[in-house]
C-alpha cells in the first residue's frame, strides 16, 4: 500500500489509478478510507479516477502532535502535489467536508468541484462541545465495547445500520490515540461566513436521520456556497449517507460528475 510524504506527513492513501480526471475523497471522524468503499468501484468505472487516505491519526496514517481542519487541507492539497496532479474534485464526509472547504478556500484554483457528505461550516457551541467531552471522557473510562461504543454508533449511523466493521476498529487501538483527532474536531473554526467565496459546483448530501448534525444545518451550509450547488437529502441514512444509501448518493454523485465536463 503506497504512503505519501506530505505536508511533513506520512500518508497512507489508495489510488484506483488510471488516467482519468481525479476525485480526491477525505472520511470522517474515527473512519478511515474504507468508508467510500461503496462509491469507488462505480466512479473508477465511469472513467474517474479515485485517490482516498487515512488522514492525521486514523487507519495507516500516525500522528500524536495537534492540528487543525486548515493543516488537513494543506495535506490534502499535499498529496495532489505527491500525486502530481493540478486540480481534482475534492469530496469529504463529515471532519473531511471541513478539510474540503477550508482547501477550496485557501487554494480555489486546484478545486474542480466539491462533494461534501454529512457535514457542517459553523463551530461546536458550548454546549455540543460539552456533550461531546462526556462521551470522549466515557470512551477513555470504559472504552469502546460497550454501551458508549452503542452510543457513538448512534450518532454516526442510523438505526439498523450494521456498525460490526467499524466498531471492531475502534476497538482495535486505544481511545486515547484519538486525543489529536478529537480536539481538532472539538475546537474547529467556524467557515459560514465564508462559504460565499466558494464558486465552483458543489453537491451536498446529507442524511435524513443524521443524528451529529441536523439535516438543516447541511442545507444551510449549500445555501451559503457562492457558485452552483445541489442538496440532496438521503432518506433513511444517518451521519455516514453515502455508506447507508449508496443506492441514493451514487446516481446523484455520478450525474454531477458527469456535468463537469
Amino acid at each position: 500500500m503506497p504512503f505519501a510524504e506530505a505536508n511533513n506527513q506520512t500518508i497512507h492513501y489508495v489510488d484506483s489509478g488510471g488516467g482519468g480526471p481525479v476525485v480526491l475523497l477525505s472520511h470522517g471522524f474515527s473512519m478511515g478510507h474504507e468508508m467510500w468503499a461503496p462509491q469507488v468501484e462505480p466512479l473508477t468505472e465511469a472513467g474517474w479516477r479515485v485517490v482516498t487516505y487515512d488522514e492525521r491519526g486514523w487507519g495507516q496514517t500516525v500522528n500524536t502532535e495537534p492540528f487543525t481542519y486548515w493543516d488537513l487541507a494543506d495535506d490534502a492539497l499535499a498529496l495532489l502535489d505527491h500525486l502530481g496532479v493540478d486540480s481534482a474534485v475534492l469530496g469529504g464526509m463529515s471532519q473531511g467536508g471541513f478539510l474540503t472547504v477550508r482547501a477550496a478556500l485557501t487554494a480555489p484554483e486546484r478545486v474542480r468541484a466539491m462533494v461534501i457528505v454529512d457535514s457542517d461550516a459553523t463551530a461546536l457551541n458550548d454546549e455540543e462541545r460539552a456533550q461531546f467531552q462526556d462521551l470522549f471522557d466515557a470512551a477513555i473510562a470504559d472504552g469502546l465495547a460497550g454501551p458508549v461504543g452503542d452510543i457513538l454508533a448512534a450518532v454516526l449511523f442510523a438505526p439498523g445500520f450494521d456498525t460490526a466493521i467499524w466498531r471492531a476498529k475502534w476497538n482495535a487501538r486505544p481511545v486515547t490515540a484519538w486525543t489529536a483527532a478529537k480536539e481538532c474536531l472539538f475546537e474547529r473554526d467556524a467557515t459560514d461566513d465564508r462559504l460565499g467565496e466558494i464558486t465552483c459546483p458543489a453537491i451536498v448530501f446529507h442524511g435524513e436521520l443524521d443524528a451529529a448534525i441536523p439535516l438543516e444545518r447541511g442545507r444551510s451550509m449549500a445555501d451559503g456556497f457562492g457558485g452552483p450547488t445541489t442538496f440532496v437529502p438521503v432518506p433513511g441514512a444517518g451521519h455516514s449517507s453515502n455508506l447507508e444509501n449508496p443506492a441514493v448518493v451514487n446516481p446523484a454523485l455520478l450525474e454531477f460528475l458527469g456535468s463537469l465536463g
